[in-house]
């Protein structure tokens, strides 16, 4: 352990190990986080079209707010001013925010990244922002999330390793700078470090052990499922995790499919978040302990079987798929309430099975057993 990082109380206790994979308990301001955890995201302040009592009541213990969208509305003073975050969107909860910087390279066509800061023009009215390490790191204390991500530049891949590399070294200088900014805030709140390094192992390790050299309260893997081949994917966090100290949390950002986290998982990944299961759930897809389900295909207009009879969330047990179909197909929100909360339920529960079976020493078990199903699933799909 650095001496930087040694500076650092540590809120995280690994209670378990199984191999790679581990369970902890990451204890915040707001509530105690149970590894490993999947954070459903709340862009904008809000789960689409599902209430919050029913993200908590599907076993989530922490989400994810997004600082880009909420510092340009309704505004990080604002917000501030009414509370912070979980007072103002009534989650109350644990909850972590990104720094901006992905959404500023993704959404902005007219940006500029300096050495300074990154300039942008907002997509909502066209004004002219700068974010600044130091100011990713304000914005986040003035939302009083529980755990900060540190600005960095993320390249989208394929990309050039001189591309790869000099974002890399920007990313590693604007952390510093966060570490320094974040050092008035009050005991108890995080910060967390980014490895970058795009799909080259050799940086990303460089990444890793530069950022633990700087010491930070996690770890977190990012600029990764933008695209890239899963292979591609779980050979940088093969790569990387073991670079990390293992007293401390991982965090795989932006990701993913339940194939996906059980793959991350049996690779010592503690953290995870993704729109995943309420943009799909959105377009009609649930998923199932039996693999993902499109309700919008016809051969479920006269389905009465439920999603999953044995689901342990209400709806994916006592709705036919006949009916699931129709609110699709009719473009009634409850359509993608319904299967966007039956989403998060599911991922809650695959999180929960995990955690369950690295405490007991079962993970192979249970990972064995989880793709099985999955397999079945689609083997059935067909034959239907």
């Amino acid at each position: 352990m650095s001496s930087s990082e040694g500076d650092l109380p540590n809120h995280f206790e690994l209670l378990g190990t199984d191999g790679a994979a581990r369970t902890g308990r990451l204890t915040t301001p707001h509530g105690v986080v149970r590894t490993p955890a999947f954070m459903p995201v709340g862009t904008a302040g809000a789960m689409k079209g599902v209430h919050w009592r029913d993200v908590r009541d599907a076993g989530a213990d922490i989400v994810l707010g997004n600082t880009y969208h909420l510092m340009l509305r309704p505004g990080a003073e604002r917000i501030a001013a009414l509370g912070g975050l979980q007072r103002f969107t009534g989650w109350g909860g644990p909850m972590l925010t990104d720094s901006g910087g992905f959404q500023v390279m993704s959404l902005s066509a007219l940006r500029k990244v300096t050495e300074q800061a990154v300039t942008f023009r907002s997509h909502i009215d066209g004004a002219r922002i700068e974010l600044s390490p130091e100011r990713a790191v304000e914005v986040q204390r003035l939302l009083n999330s529980d755990i900060a991500m540190q600005l960095d530049e993320c390249v989208r891949l394929p990309a050039g390793p001189d591309d790869i590399e000099r974002a890399m070294l920007l990313s590693l200088r604007w952390a510093e700078r966060c570490r320094r900014a974040f050092e008035t805030a009050p005991a108890g709140y995080m910060l967390f470090g980014i490895v970058q390094g795009g799909d080259v192992p050799d940086l990303r390790v460089a990444s890793a052990r530069a950022l633990v050299d700087i010491g930070f309260h996690g770890y977190a893997i990012g600029g990764l499922a933008v695209g890239e081949p899963q292979a591609v994917m779980l050979q940088m966090i093969e790569a990387t995790a073991p670079v990390l100290p293992a007293n401390r949390p991982r965090y795989l950002m932006g990701v993913g499919t339940p194939d996906d986290l059980l793959e991350s998982v049996k690779r010592g990944i503690d953290m995870f978040d993704c729109v995943l299961p309420t943009r799909n759930g959105r377009h009609g897809v649930a998923y199932t302990r039996f693999g993902p389900v499109n309700l919008r295909n016809a051969r479920h207009v006269d389905d009465a079987r439920p999603l999953d009879e044995e689901s342990p969330w209400p709806p994916a047990r006592s709705y036919a798929r006949a009916y699931l179909h129709h609110l699709i197909k009719a473009g009634e929100a409850l359509g993608a309430t319904l299967l966007s909360e039956i989403n998060i339920a599911y991922f809650q529960q695959l999180m929960a099975g995990m955690r369950e079976a690295i405490a007991h020493g079962r993970f192979s078990e249970f990972y064995e057993r989880t793709k099985a199903d999955w397999a079945r699933g689609d083997i059935a799909a067909h034959v239907s």
